[in-house]
Order: structure tokens, then sequence, then C-alpha cells
């Protein structure tokens, strides 16, 4: 059964960093391409970020050249680092297998406010 661990998330200010991490399990991870995606209150789940087995990656228009997505196969993690975060990133941030995701885990909480 997959089961995925998010955290790191936390309050930062505009213009701050922040590195959220997954912990992935019960799948062959260094194979699995995987994502991190966000949602807020009353919107839809958005896609952020894809890292593929081979690690490619693709971005969200709203986040390209600000978040890095990266992986590291031997402790099944996959990583988002936010750079230059505004308040519109604010959300609670999810990673899971791309593009069919499996159960969500809980997601961690990323606030951006002064």
């Amino acid at each position: 059964q997959v089961q995925l661990v998010e955290s790191g998330g936390g309050l930062v200010q505009p213009g701050g960093s922040l590195r959220v991490s997954c912990a992935a399990s019960g799948m062959l991870f260094r194979v699995t391409d995987m994502a991190w995606h966000r949602q807020t209150p009353g919107k839809q789940r958005e896609l952020v970020a894809v890292i593929t087995s081979g690690g490619s990656t693709n971005y969200a228009a709203s986040v390209k050249g600000r978040f890095a997505i990266s992986r590291d196969n031997a402790k099944n993690t996959v990583y988002l680092q936010m750079n230059s975060l505004n308040p519109e990133d604010t959300a609670v941030y999810y990673c899971n297998v791309y593009p069919y995701p499996s159960s969500w885990g809980q997601g961690t909480q990323v606030t951006v406010s002064s």
C-alpha cells in the first residue's frame, strides 16, 4: 500500500524560501514518476511540479523559475525547494505518484505572510 508523508511546511515571509519533503513507501520509488500538488480552500488541487524517474522536471507556469523539484532515490524521498515565495503560494502541499495519483497524504501547510 502506497504511503506518502509530507513535511517541512511552515510560515515564511514574502520573498523567503522553504523546502518541503515527501517520504514515500509501498512502491518501487526509483522507477516511479512523482509530482507535487497544492490546494487552497475552495479551489481544486493544482499540479505544481513533476519529476520523472529519470530526473526530468516540469513546472506549472506560476512557479517556473522559483520552485525546484528533486528526488533522492536512496531515501525514497521527493523534495520541493520553493524560493521567492509570495502570498499566492499559500496552500497545503501534497506529493503523489504521477500521472495516476494514489491515496493522498495529509499534506504540509505552507503559509506566506508578513
